[in-house]
Order: C-alpha cells, then sequence, then structure tokens
C-alpha cells in the first residue's frame, strides 16, 4: 500500500520546526489502515513490536508491506526507495487472537 504524507499534514507543525519529520504515530496509523484494507475492520490491535530505522519526511513516497503471520498477525514493512524506514508485527486483540 503506497503512502505518503502532504507537507500540510497537520501533525507536523511542531514536530520538529524548521526540519520536520512525519511522525511515527502517523505511520503506524498507515499500517493499521493497510491492515484493515486486507483484513476488514477490526475492532482492537496491539502493536507488540515496532522498530523505527529511518524517518520519512513529508511528501516522501513509501510503501507499507504486510505479511499475514497467521492467528490473526501481521508482520508490516515500511519501505522507501528499497531503505527499510520501520518493521514490527500488528496483532488482532479482540479476542480472537492469541493473548
Amino acid at each position: 500500500m503506497p503512502i505518503r504524507i502532504p507537507h500540510d499534514h497537520p501533525s507536523l507543525p511542531g514536530h520538529f520546526p524548521g526540519r520536520p519529520v512525519v511522525p511515527g504515530v502517523v505511520v503506524l496509523e498507515r499500517v493499521l489502515a493497510a491492515v484493515e484494507a486486507e483484513a476488514g475492520p477490526l475492532r482492537a490491535l496491539r502493536l507488540p513490536q515496532v522498530k523505527f530505522l529511518q524517518p520519512l519526511l513529508p511528501g516522501q513516497a513509501a510503501e507499507v508491506a504486510l505479511e499475514a503471520a497467521g492467528d490473526g498477525r501481521w508482520r508490516f514493512r515500511v519501505m522507501r526507495e528499497g531503505a527499510l524506514l520501520a518493521s514490527g508485527e500488528v496483532a488482532r486483540d479482540d479476542g480472537t487472537g492469541p493473548a
């Protein structure tokens, strides 16, 4: 799933003035949207593991790649031109998956 956070996104002012960086929570919001696009609406999700390796800058194109890991779990990678920006795992937490 392609993502691009515009320069006028409301999270950017103050994060960081003069040199904006897309907040990790905004990147994760796009990851969760990708999971729900694949699996449908989910009541609750957990992020048992997340690692941010490089920043995403406003206007940069990136790609969210998902891999179903079974039992209501997905592994994700956020890539920009072959560089890994973030990776981790999303798990269903609505009583249907593992605790």
